[in-house]
């Protein structure tokens, strides 16, 4: 018995091609009037003349070839139209032929061995759904639901042991660790519009068909006509008084958001054992560590809490780390740790935490070498006396590493004058 396999898909209703091209073939000739009349108005204005019965004319044209257009649009969208071929019809079994097609899935002559599911079909749902996190809003009760889906496949394949198990968890959370890091820092650098910030007429207008192509428009229109310009410019002075920061609060939730799944994600990585690309990617995190100084108090808890984490597991692995990455995360991370706030209603870190960070960024700035503990020394001086706080206070290591320089050159200073006698003697 042969297989009739139907892709209910490839037959979503559709308008036909000859309605697309009479509607694309209507928008180019609605530009194109739009353009003539705005032409031909400025040309009016410079010469002080009135319209004269060919303009309204004109005008009276260009506004029924809109109308067309959103007519069209309306029949495109509601259209009872299929685009299905008749070679793909042609392939549907015939229904009177047999009774044996009440199925369309039907099981073939021969037998084919399908391949076992592999790691790779669970790293690609795993690391969807991760995608899928940093574009669900927090306050959805579908987002709940796909941090558990995660949080139970990561932990899942932790239990597990298998070693490609683990290597799926750990690119996976590394991709999304990338992903996150990237979407906090947009969502700082730049405010993302939201819905609510446009004006109530730009609304208004956006809401119809070919909407935001007109509202666009109104920006070119505004050269020709002045008053255009004057008013939408007088709405958004009107909408600035009334919601003068909206755009600034969206963008605080957004990377509020983003800098909380970071958390997560580095607290996983930190489990499955993938700390090594984490430190690689905050080590060359300079654009983020730069604008997290400027971020909300919330956003910089997180970046706080995530930092702290990062030093502790360096700590751990200084002896296999290199030092290019100590040393960025070092010079990068210690000024935000100055200069962040500890909290907003609570600290981030515990009086015990933040003394045990500071032991551990001085063991960690004693394995560099004296080069590399200058400048991370010198930029801590100059931030510690620039903020109010008083964490992390390094003043052991500056004073180690004065000590050891010190001790260095009356070493060296010394062996010269050894050197030096030595050479005279043998004179």
């Amino acid at each position: 018995m042969d297989v009739a396999v139907v892709e209910y898909g490839s037959y979503k209703t559709r308008p036909s091609a000859l309605l697309n091209s009479i509607f694309m073939s209507t928008v180019k000739a609605a530009a194109k009037s739009l353009v003539a009349v705005a032409s031909n108005a400025k040309a009016t204005d410079q010469q002080s003349h009135k319209w004269r019965a060919t303009d309204h004319m004109r005008f009276m044209l260009m506004l029924m070839t809109w109308l067309a257009v959103w007519v069209l649009r309306v029949l495109m969208d509601h259209s009872p139209f299929s685009t299905a071929s008749l070679d793909d019809l042609m392939m549907l079994p015939s229904i009177g032929a047999s009774s044996s097609f009440d199925l369309v899935l039907q099981q073939d002559s021969s037998d084919h061995i399908q391949p076992p599911p592999s790691a790779k079909a669970l790293g690609r749902a795993l690391t969807h759904i991760l995608a899928l996190l940093n574009e669900i809003p927090a306050s959805s009760r579908k987002y709940q639901f796909a941090l558990g889906m995660a949080d139970k496949i990561i932990d899942e394949n932790t239990k597990c042991g298998h070693l490609e198990m683990l290597q799926v968890n750990c690119s996976a959370l590394a991709s999304a660790f990338a992903r996150t890091s990237g979407l906090l820092y947009s969502s700082l650098k730049s405010p993302r519009m939201s819905d609510d910030s446009w004006t109530w007429p730009s609304r208004i207008l956006r809401s119809l068909p070919l909407g935001s192509f007109v509202a666009s428009s109104l920006k070119g229109l505004a050269t020709y006509f002045p008053w255009v310009g004057t008013v939408t410019s007088l709405f958004e002075n009107k909408r600035q008084l009334v919601v003068p920061s909206h755009e600034e609060s969206v963008n605080d939730l957004a990377a509020e958001k983003h800098a909380q799944e970071l958390l997560w994600i580095t607290s996983k990585m930190i489990e499955c054992g993938a700390v090594d690309d984490v430190l690689v990617q905050w080590s060359l995190s300079s654009g983020l560590a730069s604008i997290s100084l400027l971020s909300n108090l919330r956003v910089q808890g997180f970046i706080v809490k995530i930092t702290a984490m990062l030093i502790g597991e360096l700590n751990k692995l200084k002896d296999e780390v290199p030092r290019q990455v100590k040393f960025n995360i070092l010079v990068l991370w210690i000024p935000v740790l100055c200069f962040a706030e500890n909290g907003v209603s609570y600290p981030v870190l515990t009086g015990y935490e933040r003394l045990e960070m500071e032991k551990t960024m001085n063991d960690l700035i004693s394995t560099l070498p004296s080069i590399d503990q200058e400048v991370i020394l010198t930029n801590w001086m100059q931030d510690f006396m620039t903020t109010s706080s008083d964490w992390p206070n390094l003043q052991e290591s500056y004073d180690h590493w004065c000590h050891s320089t010190r001790e260095f050159n009356m070493l060296e200073g010394e062996q010269l004058c050894e050197s030096t006698l030595n050479i005279e003697y043998k004179i």
